[in-house]
């Protein structure tokens, strides 16, 4: 079993495949333990999922899942999830702007904590998607009551134990440090490098964020309030 997963979605990010993992492995490829790549195609449409059977076929490591149609990244990352073997997970995101030369730091990271978040540094993103995320940072934190610099950063480094029987509902990658606090994980967080995006399009939009980012919102504090937590021992003649 290898120690460390790597979980990353794809969507119609057919330019990215090869070297995205070329990055990936070069950094990881080493690493103690062992290490497998489970990359998941989100319903692609572009000869995604083509182009990682064939980088599967020349890596061992890379494993392929494919989901049957486009569903969003949290499905496809409770997919990665649950297929993962390592002891530690990492995801980051397929379109090359996450930087894996900072893995290494966020899993150096863990003999402190539980979970690593990335912050972007420096993001190489216009002016209104960096204005959004600045607002939508601050209203989510305010709402939920958390302290989470940058939820919309897929760079991050979890243990597997805190991963196990997650449930993702759509929209709730967003919101996965905060889930991981509830269940008892101590987060850290950690500056990480972001890059200009090389091929492809953005997935995601003020248009196509705003409303729906605020109920997602909702309905986190709501299990927040509702979150069954207690102590117990049992006790014994």
């Amino acid at each position: 079993m290898p120690r460390l997963s790597v979980v990353v979605p794809f969507y119609n990010e057919r330019e990215n495949v090869r070297p995205l993992h070329e990055e990936v492995a070069g950094v990881l490829g080493a690493h103690p333990g062992g290490v497998e790549f489970i990359y998941v195609d989100d319903g692609s449409e572009d000869g995604t999922c083509d182009a990682l059977a064939a980088l599967r076929a020349d890596d061992s490591r890379v494993r392929v899942i494919a989901l049957a149609e486009n569903r969003g990244q949290s499905a496809a990352l409770e997919a990665g999830f649950r297929a993962a073997r390592g002891d530690v997970v990492a995801t980051l995101d397929a379109d090359l702007q996450n930087d894996p030369a900072d893995l290494p730091a966020l899993l150096a990271a863990l003999d402190g904590a539980d979970v690593v978040n990335g912050v972007r540094a420096n993001r190489q993103d216009s002016w209104v998607r960096r204005l959004s995320s600045t607002v939508g940072n601050g209203f989510r934190n305010a709402v939920t009551g958390e302290s989470v610099t940058d939820v919309g950063c897929s760079l991050r480094v979890m243990r597997r134990e805190f991963l196990d029987g997650i449930v993702m509902y759509r929209g709730m990658h967003r919101f996965l440090p905060t889930l991981l606090r509830m269940r008892g994980a101590r987060v850290t967080e950690l500056p990480v490098n972001h890059r200009p995006r090389r091929h492809g399009e953005s997935k995601y939009g003020i248009g196509n964020r705003l409303w729906v980012g605020l109920a997602d919102v909702i309905a986190v504090r709501w299990m927040q309030s509702r979150f069954v937590q207690y102590e117990s021992e049992e006790i014994e003649k």
